[in-house]
């Protein structure tokens, strides 16, 4: 089954983007950055997309997960090895 799409927008100077980064990684999983400092207009497409306004912001297929703290609490409780697998 294929990977879904995993996007993460995202900042160079973020310590929180860089740890979500990290795990994701760890699951040798192929993710997509999208600096918003690098590309303005992606921060607003972010805010479009999630009504968020800090980074990161991860999605995986269609499901928005948030940011770093929901990524990893998503981990610790087993959901996210298998949406990672699901092709969501």
């Amino acid at each position: 089954m294929a990977q879904p799409e995993i996007v993460m927008y995202s900042a160079s100077w973020c310590p929180y983007c860089a740890r979500a980064l990290a795990l994701l990684q760890s699951k040798n999983v192929q993710v997509t950055v999208l600096d918003v400092d690098a590309q303005p207009a992606r921060r607003l497409e972010m805010q479009e997309r999630t009504g968020r306004r800090t980074v990161p912001q991860i999605y995986i297929g269609d499901r928005h997960i948030g940011g770093c703290d929901d990524l990893h609490e998503l981990d610790r409780s087993g959901g996210l090895d298998p949406l990672l697998r699901s092709g969501a």
